[in-house]
């Protein structure tokens, strides 16, 4: 099956979805989202790749109060695409409670199964210097 024009808005969704679904608390959805096999990236963040949607809520919950308020998602690309497979890189602000912000870059793998698309390998890197530390002085 060839990747269409229906493939890359489905795709993009997935990606805007999963904001409303952390940000609703609706983790009982994260297999909407994610492959059961899902493995979550978040060494850049200090802690091991998580593996698993039970992994992933599980997380979320542990992090409690300490989750932002609001995921957006922006800057969708995709770069390598096959039929039922595709690279995508998007970026990422994260809203806390107390108004401060912060900023992502995910890289996702996303895979075309029964149910439709989903990711099955995400790695979040922070953003926390200019121009990806490329900057002069």
């Amino acid at each position: 099956m060839a990747f269409t024009h229906e493939d890359r808005t489905a795709v993009t969704e997935l990606l805007a979805l999963h904001g409303h679904l952390f940000d609703a608390g609706e983790l009982d959805r994260l297999d909407e989202l994610f492959t059961v096999d899902v493995v979550y990236d978040v060494a850049d963040f200090g802690g091991p790749p998580l593996r698993g949607v039970a992994a992933l809520r599980d997380a979320a919950l542990a992090l409690g109060a300490g989750n932002p308020v609001a995921h957006h998602i922006t800057n969708v690309v995709l770069t390598e695409v096959t039929d039922d497979r595709a690279q995508v890189l998007s970026k990422g602000l994260g809203v806390l409670a107390d108004g401060t912000t912060g900023s992502v870059t995910y890289e996702d793998t996303v895979v075309r199964g029964a149910d439709g698309w989903r990711i099955a390998h995400r790695k979040v890197v922070a953003r926390r210097v200019p121009l990806g530390g490329k900057g002069g002085a």
